[in-house]
């Protein structure tokens, strides 16, 4: 591991404040990022032309379950309903006590607690859940928060899936299994083959199935009519080597579930401040007067940034939160960590915690580009009346351009129309911006509230608008802070995983490999998947991930899937996805990252991305369950020889025995990883280059830009309503650990949708009465059924279903303005009652009436 060339041998064995350096900073300070540019920026790429735009039809959503024997959708069994008032307290007691349960009932209190204690230290591994970050300086014993606890666990479990498990399940029962099932059945413990003709999964040696992998692909009359799909779980270097191997092989079909989630967040970014990322770090969270939580819900998505939250507010931070629900974690939160101060536990277990939020404002869903529009027209107002202080205008002058047009903008924007749409006052609007009008040290998270919204990339554009307007980008607690709900999804952008590379990429992997990359732009996911609907593409990998779980419109993504050559699935886990194929299958189990990885160098670590920027290390703790497991670049590398041979150029044999001859190659070819093997060494990492969080925006006319986004009014039919698609707290993404979500007061359930108790009344539903539900676009109808109604406290007009359940009724057609992103938080749907035969009864458990 230290033969490295770009590790330097005098380093080790050197304290943390020996090697830091300034890169590391302590609390209070900010980091010294260097002044390379990274290479993610939307700005230099073309306009695209290779945009799938087509009104795809309708698949039969209804007869699909009858018509294939293998379920594309989680089945229609209820599993026993229990009602409780929802929560106003997030974390606390009995998070502590949940993650200890889950640790020990899937691996035992010895190697489940081993494995919490070493997640997110500077020694041990990186949580494979979301990408919050980690603190640059003191980390506590117990780094993790509740969810970070179940994915952990997940990965750690110890159960086998193996040939035996196979044998006794086909495909069929399988997909007859709930998520949380299948999920829970164990880990992959050796390479699967689903022959042509075949019910079962069988074994398969790696040779073959790397052989197999290659002679599918070669036979291929174009490498177009591959695509490869990648997990934000994926780590740097597999990542790295993913993409190369592709682009070798003759494509740039990459879509990930980036497209899924924050492409609206690049596509707003960097065309207004050079950078598709977030510029803030965790300290400027703490620094903060102002934190802005729209479109997120940290209680369950990012827990470990209540924390940060909690900080903030001791240290005088107003938080303004904007979000259709009243989310517990965005209303009070008991710190697990106080459980361990003595002088802080009995007043934390007692008390109603840290309260959270100053202003809520409950808006309807895809509404909140008018709210941020009606904040900027507060400011506008109170500048008015007091010249010179709400509004930075040295900041406007010097740095950006589009001032005027904004503002013509604002004014034309009428305040009958943002009422209307948000269902907010002008008054409630007010009270939030008064808050913001006294201060510039203003931060403003988001997460797929936002992104997947019809008009998402444009309310993205507005917050950045307001905060040029403040001049609360690129100084000490001010910035954009996109949440990222994967742990290394930014990362692996970073690494290449991207279906529109920028010619400056390209060019590197040219001059590093000696051969000339693809420069047609490939497939996103909204293109792949019709692009398998047609039957273009043969071969599907995916390198981790449910594309079939996450995607929109779960009927015509099956419908694709059925058609395909051969999919490879590398995974450490079964999901719903593996069960959808065509001919051929191929299950690759792979290590995660709480496995050893042991190579011919030694033991290996793997490198990840946070939302913050900041690269660090990651390095197995738990011997692996089985042998036969391969690690992602072990594997990667495997089918890039069987496939590419001698007309590589690229080390494989070499990447896969050392990973720090991958860290060179990046080194070399991505800006911002100069010695990378050395600084990643450094205990907690390194920050990359981030022009914006130094007002240096890197943009086509090197301004911050303001930008005058459409304004488009969605009109309802009667008796419509607009749905959104949401996680529950016992699941991560696509992964389900259980039936539960004790926020909101669900427990033993999934088949429910949250509805508003008047727009109920309207329809004739009774609580916990069973409902079916369509949607509506372009003309067509898709249909999900047998959804138990339960009253909740959501806008009126507005209903809400978790996903993957209710991705089916979200048409493929339907995306983001300008990021191509599927709109789960934007379905137009209509809800009914079923009447059931006298005498059914649905399995629930104790009843409690749920307050609206």
């Amino acid at each position: 591991m230290d033969k490295s060339p770009a590790y330097d041998p005098s380093q080790a064995g050197k304290t943390e404040q020996q090697t830091a350096g300034n890169n590391v900073p302590k609390s209070g300070q900010r980091p010294d990022q260097g002044t390379a540019p990274t290479s993610d920026n939307w700005s230099t790429s073309p306009a695209r032309q290779t945009l799938d735009d087509r009104i795809m039809e309708a698949p039969d959503t209804l007869g699909a379950k009858h018509r294939h024997p293998i379920l594309a959708q989680p089945p229609e069994k209820f599993t026993g309903l229990k009602l409780t008032k929802p929560a106003t307290v997030a974390a606390g007691i009995m998070a502590v006590l949940k993650s200890g349960a889950f640790a020990v009932d899937y691996e035992g209190p010895v190697r489940g607690t081993q494995a919490l204690l070493k997640m997110n230290q500077k020694d041990g591994f990186d949580c494979s859940s979301c990408a919050w970050p980690d603190p640059d300086d003191h980390r506590s014993v117990a780094e993790f928060c509740e969810n970070g606890a179940k994915a952990t666990t997940s990965d750690a479990q110890s159960d086998p899936v193996g040939p035996e498990f196979f044998a006794r399940h086909s495909l069929a029962d399988l997909s007859r299994m709930t998520d949380r099932d299948l999920n829970n059945a164990g880990r992959l413990t050796h390479p699967m083959v689903l022959r042509p003709g075949a019910t079962h999964y069988t074994p398969i040696s790696w040779p073959e199935a790397f052989e197999l992998v290659g002679q599918e692909l070669n036979a291929l009359p174009s490498p177009h009519e591959a695509i490869f799909y990648t997990s934000g779980k994926v780590p740097n270097e597999p990542a790295y080597l993913y993409q190369l191997f592709v682009r070798q092989f003759g494509t740039n079909n990459l879509p990930d579930c980036s497209n899924m989630c924050h492409e609206s967040s690049g596509a707003a970014l960097s065309n207004t401040t050079g950078l598709g990322k977030g510029s803030v770090t965790l300290n400027d969270i703490y620094d903060a007067a102002v934190i802005i939580i729209i479109g997120q819900n940290p209680g369950t998505n990012h827990p470990r940034m209540l924390t940060a939250l909690q900080k903030a507010k001791r240290n005088g931070a107003k938080i303004i939160s904007i979000n259709p629900l009243h989310e517990a974690g965005l209303l009070h939160f008991k710190n697990p960590q106080d459980f361990m101060n003595p002088l802080k536990a009995l007043g934390t277990l007692l008390g109603d915690g840290t309260p959270i939020t100053d202003v809520y404002l409950q808006v309807r869903i895809n509404s909140d580009q008018l709210v941020v529009r009606g904040l900027m027209k507060c400011l506008l107002e109170a500048e008015e009346l007091n010249p010179g202080q709400v509004l930075d205008h040295h900041f406007i002058r010097d740095y950006t351009t589009g001032y005027a047009e904004l503002v013509e903008n604002l004014n034309n924007t009428s305040w009958a129309d943002i009422e209307e749409a948000s269902g907010l006052t002008r008054a409630q609007i007010q009270e939030a911006a008064n808050v913001i009008g006294r201060h510039k040290r203003i931060i403003t998270c988001w997460a797929m509230g936002l992104t997947q919204q019809k008009n998402g990339v444009y309310t993205i554009q507005e917050v950045v608008n307001l905060h040029f307007l403040k001049g609360a980008v690129g100084i000490p607690g001010a910035g954009l802070c996109p949440v990222r709900g994967h742990s290394n999804v930014q990362g692996d952008r970073t690494m290449g995983i991207w279906e529109r590379p920028t010619a400056t990429f390209l060019d590197s992997l040219a001059q590093e490999f000696n051969f000339e990359p693809p420069r047609e732009y490939g497939f996103d996911v909204v293109e792949a998947v019709k692009a398998l609907h047609d039957g273009r593409v043969k071969v599907f990998m995916g390198l981790g991930g449910n594309l079939l779980g996450a995607c929109s419109d779960t009927e015509f993504v099956a419908e694709g899937m059925r058609k395909l050559r051969l999919s490879v699935h590398v995974t450490p886990k079964l999901n719903r996805g593996h069960l959808v194929n065509g001919e051929m299958a191929l299950l690759l189990p792979c290590k995660t990252r709480i496995d050893i990885d042991m190579q011919k160098s030694g033991q290996q670590f793997m490198t990840c991305e946070n939302s913050m920027g900041v690269v660090s290390m990651s390095k197995g703790v738990l011997e692996p369950i089985s042998d036969q497991m391969l690690s992602e670049v072990a594997i990667v590398s495997g089918i890039a020889l069987a496939t590419l041979g001698e007309k590589s150029t690229v080390d494989w044999v070499g990447c896969t025995e050392n990973y720090d001859l991958i860290r060179d190659y990046v080194a070399r070819t991505i800006p911002g990883f100069e010695d990378f093997n050395t600084k990643v060494r450094h205990p907690g990492g390194f920050y990359l280059p981030n022009g914006p969080r130094e007002r240096n925006f890197t943009t086509d006319n090197g301004k911050a830009n303001f930008t005058c986004t459409p304004l488009e009014k969605h009109v309802l039919e009667p008796g419509q309503l607009v749905l959104m698609t949401i996680r529950s707290h016992d699941q991560f993404n696509t992964t389900v650990y259980d039936y539960n979500d004790r926020y909101r007061g669900i427990h033993g359930e999934r088949r429910v949708i949250f509805l508003h108790p008047e727009d109920m009344a309207e329809r004739g539903i009774r609580e916990k009465g069973l409902v079916n539900i369509t949607s509506h676009f372009e003309g067509q109808q898709r249909h999900a059924e047998k959804f138990i109604a339960v009253p909740y406290d959501i806008p009126r007009g507005n209903c809400a279903v978790y996903f993957p359940e209710g991705n089916v009724l979200v048409p493929i057609g339907s995306v983001a303005y300008r990021s191509n992103t599927p709109t789960s938080k934007f379905v137009i749907v209509t809800v009914a009652p079923v009447e059931l035969p006298v005498g059914t009864q649905l399995p629930t458990g104790q009843q409690v009436a749920v307050p609206a």
